[in-house]
């Protein structure tokens, strides 16, 4: 039988195999800090440029609503009020003139839910230009008609939809149970040449 005893005050140890392990290691740590450094270094460059085309178009738009403020200044002189009163209503007939009810039926016919028709609509022009549609459905199915208004919200040419009312009409000839009163904001398509 063989006993194997050090007695060397330092007992032998393989180094090499302890420096391998841990150099490697070391050197793919150092590569990963490197790699990550050289990321925010770049993501650090690109959000200046970002901010300095924010703090660009911010400076442009403080530029054009301070010219808005002295238009409107001018505008609401004694002397020019006529010229303003009668561009406003200028620019109304031409926004109520972009509303086609062509355009507007072929939009619901894309949307309309079985057995659910419209009773009544009626435009009107709100304060920020915008057209808005208040109409009168009925239908057969509450669900089918509340159906409606959740695709007037999903259609691009409809925003802002809202159930404004609700009432269960006296059974007439036409079958229809429900009837809702429904809301929204209606986006005209953009013709090219006009």
């Amino acid at each position: 039988m063989r006993l194997d005893l050090n007695l060397a005050s330092q007992p032998y140890e393989d180094a090499r195999t302890f420096y391998v392990r841990w150099g490697t290691a070391l050197a793919l740590v150092t590569l990963i800090s490197i790699g990550l450094v050289a990321f925010a270094g770049h993501e650090w460059v690109g959000n200046r440029e970002n901010a300095g085309k924010i703090s660009g178009v911010r400076q442009n738009i403080a530029k054009l609503e301070t010219e808005r403020r002295d238009n409107e200044a001018i505008l609401n002189r004694v002397e020019n009020r006529s010229t303003r009163d009668r561009s406003q209503f200028v620019n109304s007939l031409i926004a109520r003139k972009s509303f086609s009810w062509t355009q507007v039926f072929s939009d619901l016919e894309k949307i309309m839910p079985a057995r659910v028709h419209v009773i009544s609509i009626t435009p009107e022009l709100k304060e920020d230009r915008q057209i808005a549609i208040k109409m009168r459905v009925a239908g057969d199915s509450a669900v089918r008609a509340l159906e409606l208004a959740r695709k007037l919200e999903q259609s691009r040419r409809f925003r802002e939809a809202q159930v404004t009312g609700y009432s269960n009409p006296q059974q007439s000839g036409t079958g229809d149970t429900v009837q809702l009163e429904i809301s929204a904001v209606y986006i005209p398509e953009i013709r090219g040449g006009q």
